[in-house]
């Protein structure tokens, strides 16, 4: 066997300048991360993915999305977190402190997978500045109770519980729906999409089949109101494997939609094009389809959908072995950077 020959420096510098194209970090002290992307439809554009929820790990969901959209699809990716400013780490429990929220005011597209966050007015009028453009807007799982204000805050209508003044919050107004339930047994009965009657040719569901897109988390329980179009909808499933039979009663008749669009004015005037799915976990970003309809998602919100193909690449980008979901369990110490790898 032959001894395996050392790099020449042609070609290891050649591999350092590719890897900081495709991701530059946490930029110094930064307490965020971007992927700067390559070639590909998304060239041009910039998405802000902002995480921030204590239950399903969106600290480790959005930076592998934000490397899968940068390095497969070429778009510009600004990961977002809850930080601890006394030492600078991601404290998902941290619920009113998202750093680098300034990164709105030039993005394409937000993906926002927050749950109860009682952030600041300074940060909230970046967020609120970006709701009301007109720009479209992914929202994941706990999206749907993004925000839990104080009565002191400016921006009580994005607030839940879904009464008063807010109206539903931000889940309700601008996604479609709030927080209303658990549907399937949470921790017990996992989800399996189904895609909805006549959306078998949408865009975001192009290479997309029943049952590709599953994930343990359970299903919610949503009542969209007209303006919203279901696209997926979520078979509980008896076990917490893909391959587990549907539960049986009532809880399939019918089944409630996981993934759904709808658009939504704001005070610029603007309609934003909305995709909002229940779905979103980090452990629900092992499944390929889910994977998958979020890419997809991803193009159609920016208004590429004519280059969403039923090939388009969702391969997992480095190593990522998501914790389970459950209060408490995100791993310690963690800062930016730590997810840039």
């Amino acid at each position: 066997m032959q001894p395996t020959q050392p790099l020449s420096f042609a070609t290891t510098f050649a591999i350092a300048v590719l890897s900081s194209l495709f991701c530059s970090g946490a930029r110094g002290a930064d307490p965020w991360i971007v992927f700067e992307g390559g070639d590909g439809p998304g060239k041009g554009k910039q998405v802000v993915l902002v995480s921030g929820d204590e239950e399903y790990r969106s600290e480790e969901a959005l930076p592998q999305l934000g490397k899968i959209l940068a390095k497969h699809h070429g778009f510009k990716c600004t990961v977002l977190f809850p930080i601890d400013p006394k030492d600078g780490t991601i404290d998902p429990n941290k619920n009113d402190n998202i750093p680098g929220l300034e990164a709105l005011k030039t993005a394409d597209l937000m993906i926002i997978a927050t749950r109860f966050r009682n952030l600041p007015d300074e940060q909230m009028q970046m967020m609120a500045d970006y709701i009301e453009s007109g720009r479209p807007i992914i929202g994941m799982r706990t999206a749907t109770h993004a925000f839990n204000l104080d009565g002191k805050s400016k921006f009580v209508k994005y607030s839940w519980p879904p009464n008063g003044e807010s109206k539903g919050g931000f889940g309700r107004q601008v996604l479609g729906e709030t927080w209303v339930n658990h549907w399937g047994g949470h921790g017990s009965q996992s989800t399996r999409g189904i895609i909805a009657p006549g959306q078998e040719s949408n865009p975001i569901l192009r290479g997309i089949k029943n049952g590709d897109i599953w994930g343990p988390t359970d299903v919610y329980e949503v009542h969209l109101p007209s303006d919203c179009t279901p696209l997926v909808l979520g078979q509980v499933v008896q076990g917490m494997k893909p391959t587990d039979p549907p539960a049986e009663g009532s809880k399939n008749e019918p089944m409630m939609p996981v993934a759904w669009t709808k658009s939504y004015t704001g005070t610029a005037g603007k309609a934003a094009r909305i995709f909002t799915t229940t779905m979103g976990a980090a452990t629900d970003l092992e499944s390929e389809g889910t994977r998958r309809m979020l890419v997809n998602a991803s193009y159609w919100a920016v208004g590429l959908e004519e280059k969403i193909t039923d090939k388009t690449v969702v391969d997992l980008v480095g190593e990522f072995k998501p914790l389970p979901f459950g209060f408490g369990g995100a791993k310690k110490d963690v800062k930016p950077e730590d997810r840039a790898k």
